[in-house]
């Protein structure tokens, strides 16, 4: 009789889902924001657009996390303001970063800001970059040289700058999910700039999917997938270094730079896509494999199960692509 029982719990509770998501109507939204653009699916019962509450979001963030805005935060620490505080959005995301500089042994710094800037990848102009100068800005390079201390950014010097771009957009993926968590809507697609979090299904009970771009130089160029992966109440961020380079004098230079030599990263790993429970998360490690290159990468997955990390990399094996998965991801991707 007991098993009966919790047979018809079952078959009530399965309805009561159906009835549901019948009555939930699909909503997407989009926009630009922090230099590109997003994208978001969500299933509502009262069809509510939430695109002005996203915009503000949006908005906040910039004006704590992002470089390209003079009055930011972030902003304000570079410039060395006194009285720049810490607000929940840098603190959390300062703190993250940290986690990650520690457990990746510095592959993941958002110290590397004076490089970035001296390639030309963040908020200054490029200059002609030499091996003195890159000396001289190691100098300034450390995540150990940076702290929090009751809500103030102490650097061991001023020169010393932050760059968030790394970390910042997956953490505003979080950030747009907990807000359509509080708002009780479960089944949700948010994508910004190509960072995913996705939680509950599409109608018809369909789990989200998602793509993983062949790498391809051309901007112009029509995306086709390598894969398409299956997200459940999971965050996807990719980082690769064949679409932000230039080349000059005969040499290559992509915006990934490697904190401990102070050049670009140069190995066959092309794209890192990582799986993790925040897009946060996932967005840092996808950055820090891309400075440590695939064999170094797999070790470190090996021997951090605790992070529970799944990973798919693309690699240029003189001029063929290979790829790598991980056990975890198998089951849930299909390639192409």
């Amino acid at each position: 009789m007991r098993g009966k029982c919790i047979r018809v719990t079952s078959c009530l509770l399965c309805s009561l889902f159906l009835l549901s998501c019948s009555t939930a109507k699909k909503i997407s939204i989009e926009g630009r924001a922090q230099g590109t653009t997003y994208h978001i699916t969500y299933y509502s019962k009262d069809s509510k657009s939430y695109q002005k509450e996203v915009d503000s979001l949006l908005r906040q963030l910039d004006l704590s996390l992002s470089t390209y805005v003079p009055t930011s935060l972030i902003s304000r620490v570079n410039q060395n303001d006194a009285d720049a505080v810490a607000d929940q959005h840098f603190t959390t995301v300062f703190n993250k970063a940290r986690e990650v500089s520690v457990n990746t042994g510095g592959s993941f710094d958002v110290t590397v800001a004076p490089l970035i800037n001296a390639y030309g990848f963040g908020f200054t102009k490029r200059e002609k970059v030499n091996a003195a100068m890159i000396d001289s800005l190691l100098r300034l390079v450390s995540y150990k040289r940076v702290r929090l201390e009751g809500g103030k950014i102490i650097k061991d010097t001023s020169q010393i700058m932050l760059d968030f771009n790394a970390i910042a957009q997956g953490y505003s993926v979080d950030v747009l999910a907990y807000f359509f968590d509080s708002k009780k809507i479960h089944n949700y697609l948010v994508e910004l700039g190509g960072e995913v979090k996705a939680s509950g299904r599409k109608e018809k009970r369909q789990p989200w999917k998602v793509g993983i771009d062949q790498p391809n130089e051309d901007p112009y160029a029509d995306h086709a997938l390598k894969a398409v992966v299956i997200l459940r109440d999971k965050a996807l961020a990719t980082s690769g270094n064949y679409t932000k380079f230039y080349e000059e004098d005969g040499q290559r230079y992509a915006h990934i730079i490697n904190p401990t030599t102070g050049l670009p990263s140069k190995h066959n790993l092309v794209s890192a896509s990582v799986i993790a429970n925040d897009c946060m998360t996932a967005d840092a490690y996808a950055t820090a494999f891309m400075v440590m290159g695939m064999e170094k990468a797999i070790e470190f997955l090996a021997t951090h199960r605790e992070l529970n990390l799944d990973v798919y990399f693309i690699l240029d094996d003189h001029g063929a692509w290979k790829t790598y998965s991980s056990e975890g991801l198998k089951q849930w991707m299909q390639e192409y």
